[in-house]
Parts: structure tokens; C-alpha cells; sequence
């Protein structure tokens, strides 16, 4: 039997006038018989100790199927109701260098026992450990269902928290004061498009979970917490909904931005040609040097044609000005 599983558990039992943590010496101890109103909360940091997981299943007469979900690592958010037990999968967010990653978060429910399973070390939960041990709120008065409320709740405030390490990722550079149409700024909001559509699809994952919550029947819960647990879900889609709008009116602008440039390059370049196109046909005509041509046997030809080319170019220039082209 390893040592590892035993090092990384500890177990919580508290009830409304009393509170302990239980020294984890013996994976016998992690017998969860119901004793009055005492909840019990095990923690355990690490997915691969799969005999000792396997060992507090069996001698706590939970679901056979429950050592078959334990062994695997890897869930996407889901709710299973056992026989006797719940089981849920979710996911705690991070982000490393600007790219969303996750780790795999367990509870394991039964009427008076919760046993978290944590992929890694962190520190989500400890504030409800500092209430439970300074009494503090209502945590010690509450059943199992109010101790998966806080916990689902921290989960929600790490999503919350990824958000905002999300939306400051490329800190001030696609700001709307700094919009710049260069394909590094659209490469920029596209990125961080990118990176909130597959946050949206982890925190609508994360909200859907919490609705199955709401119609549990196997163990006694109360709705109304997962209630409480889909609206603050709610509120964060919403955020991330209006990023992304905002992230969409930015592309838009960044295009918008180019069109208009590019029909300032086309209206110049239309002027230039209406203005020049008469000139060249006219100087086209008397470059020929035909022998009968009147108009180049004249003294003042070309003073006259010089005249003619002006007054032309000045009659364009003030028609595009009435019509305020440019």
C-alpha cells in the first residue's frame, strides 16, 4: 500500500458545534459511516493512486462503476447519479502564456460524505477550510449539498479569475484607442477571439453541469443552491459575450478602416486619370505630325493648346470640387 495517497489526503469532519481534522494514518480510517449530523469532506490531491481510490470505494460500499470513473483521468464536465452516490466531473481553468489550459476536478456525493479528488496542488479552496475551522458562516450548520455549493462556487470565482487574465492577456494593444489596421493587430484580436470562444465552451460546459445539479434525486440537495451556482455561470456568459462583441466591432472596424483607406487610394487615383485621360488624348492628336493639320502651321499652336489643356484641367478640378469629391 503506498504512502503517497495517504500524504496527499487529509479529511475534515465538522458538525454544527464541533470540528476536527482527522489524521490520515491508516486508509482504514476513511470510513464514512453516517454518525448524526457530521459531515465528513476528504481531500485528495492526485489522480494515480487507483488502489488505494479503489480501496476507500469498496469499504465504503459505494457503486462498483465508481472505481471504473475513477480510473479514468481525463472527463469532460458531467454529472452521474450512482446507486448510492453522485459523482461529477469538472474542470479548473488556468492560463499559461496566454493560452487557456485545465486540470481535472472530481466530487465524489454521498448523503454525508464529499470527497474531492484534485488534479494538482492549489489553494481554491482554503477559505472554506479557514471558515469550517474559525466557524465562520453557515458551513458548519449546513449539509453536504451547502459544502458542494462553496466548492462549486470557488470554481466559478477561478473561472471568473481566468476571465480577467484573459481580457488583460495582450494588456493595452488591442484596446479600441489603439486600433491599428495591420495584419500583427488583427492577428492580435483574432487570437484573443479565439482564446474567449473556447472559454465560452468551457464555462457553457460548466453551466450545463450546474443544471443537471438542480434535479438531483438520488441524495438530499437543495436546488436553490444551484440555482444561486447557474446565475453567477449566467453573468459570466454574459461577460464573455460582450467581449466578444466587442472583439467582433473591433474586426469590423479594422476592416472598415481599410475600406475607407483604400477608397481614398482609389478616388486619388480616379482623379489623377479623369484629369490626365483628356490631356493625353490631346496631346496623343498632336503628336501624329500628319503633314495636313492646320492647327500646326499656327504661330500660337501651341500657346493655344497650352490654353486648352488648362482650362480643361481648371474645369474638371471645379466640377469634383462642386460635387465635393475631394
Amino acid at each position: 500500500m503506498s504512502d503517497e495517497f495517504l500524504r496527499n489526503t487529509t479529511l475534515i469532519a465538522y458538525s454544527p458545534s464541533t470540528v476536527s481534522k482527522v489524521p490520515c494514518e491508516d486508509i482504514l480510517i476513511l470510513n464514512f459511516e453516517p454518525h448524526g449530523d457530521e459531515v465528513f469532506w476528504l481531500n485528495t490531491y492526485g489522480l494515480r493512486e487507483l488502489d488505494e481510490m479503489e480501496q476507500v470505494v469498496i469499504q465504503n460500499q459505494f457503486d462498483d462503476f465508481l472505481i471504473k470513473l475513477l480510473q479514468d483521468d481525463e472527463h469532460a464536465n458531467k454529472v452521474i447519479e450512482l446507486d448510492n452516490v453522485l459523482f461529477i466531473a469538472l474542470k479548473v481553468l488556468k492560463t499559461d502564456d496566454k493560452n487557456l489550459d485545465n486540470k481535472q476536478l472530481i466530487f465524489v456525493v454521498s448523503s454525508n460524505m464529499l470527497w474531492s479528488l484534485q488534479e494538482n496542488h492549489n489553494n481554491h479552496f482554503q477559505w472554506i477550510r479557514d471558515r469550517l475551522s474559525e466557524g465562520k458562516g453557515q458551513v458548519r450548520s449546513k449539509k453536504v449539498d451547502y459544502l458542494l455549493f462553496l466548492l462549486i462556487e470557488s470554481l466559478i470565482a477561478n473561472y471568473e479569475e481566468t476571465f480577467e487574465k484573459l481580457l488583460n492577456a495582450d494588456g493595452d494593444s488591442i484596446k479600441v484607442t489603439n486600433i491599428n489596421p495591420t495584419p500583427y493587430f488583427t492577428k492580435k484580436v483574432e487570437e484573443q477571439k479565439r482564446r474567449m470562444l473556447n472559454f465560452k465552451k468551457a464555462t457553457l460546459s460548466l453551466r450545463n453541469t450546474i443544471v443537471k445539479l438542480e434535479t438531483i434525486n438520488i441524495i438530499p440537495m437543495d436546488s436553490k443552491y444551484f440555482t444561486e451556482l447557474k446565475e453567477q455561470a449566467n453573468n459570466l456568459i454574459d461577460e464573455i459575450d460582450f467581449e466578444l462583441f466587442e472583439l467582433d466591432s473591433k474586426t469590423n472596424l479594422i476592416f472598415s478602416i481599410q475600406g475607407h483607406r483604400l477608397n481614398e487610394i482609389i478616388r486619388t487615383l480616379t482623379l489623377v486619370s479623369v484629369v490626365f485621360i483628356p490631356l493625353t488624348f490631346l496631346v496623343g492628336v498632336y503628336g501624329m505630325n500628319f503633314d495636313y493639320m492646320p492647327e500646326l502651321k499656327w504661330n500660337e499652336g501651341y500657346f493655344a493648346l497650352w490654353g486648352v489643356m488648362v482650362t480643361l484641367t481648371v474645369a474638371i478640378v471645379v466640377y469634383f470640387k462642386s460635387k465635393k469629391w475631394f
